[in-house]
């Protein structure tokens, strides 16, 4: 192993720690992402209690990932805005609301996969 191999696991490491460091701010700091987490622990629960098949697992678990994914983009961006243009901008406003809009169409698309996939399963259960 050389020295060019430690330096590659180094730098694998701290990308990894960024990364987490990253996520956990935004557990701290971001109400939406928290509320969105929560919603993910509930229908996590309920494919579990469904005993939903692997395919559905694998929707839900992207649209997941897809919703979590776009609320930090929105968190960056917005923070990038706010860095470079500290007072207010029509321009700045549009990057903020379109960052914005792209957590709730994801957050709708995954409302509706939510409804799509576990509305069999509650109608078996209401009979």
């Amino acid at each position: 192993m050389g020295s060019g191999d430690n330096f590659a696991k180094n730098t694998l490491l701290k990308s990894f720690f960024y990364a987490f460091s990253g996520i956990y701010k935004t557990v701290l700091t971001e109400r939406n992402f928290r509320i969105h987490m929560l919603a993910a622990i509930f229908v996590t629960f309920l494919g579990f209690y469904f005993q939903i098949k692997r395919i559905e697992w694998i929707i839900l678990v992207i649209s997941i990932a897809l919703v979590m994914a776009m609320e930090m983009m929105n968190t960056a961006i917005e923070s990038i805005v706010d860095l470079v243009s500290p007072n207010y901008h029509p321009l700045a406003k549009v990057a903020k609301d379109v960052a914005a809009g792209c957590v709730l169409v994801t957050a709708i698309a995954s409302v509706i996969v939510g409804v799509l996939l576990f509305y069999p399963y509650f109608s078996i259960l209401l009979k």
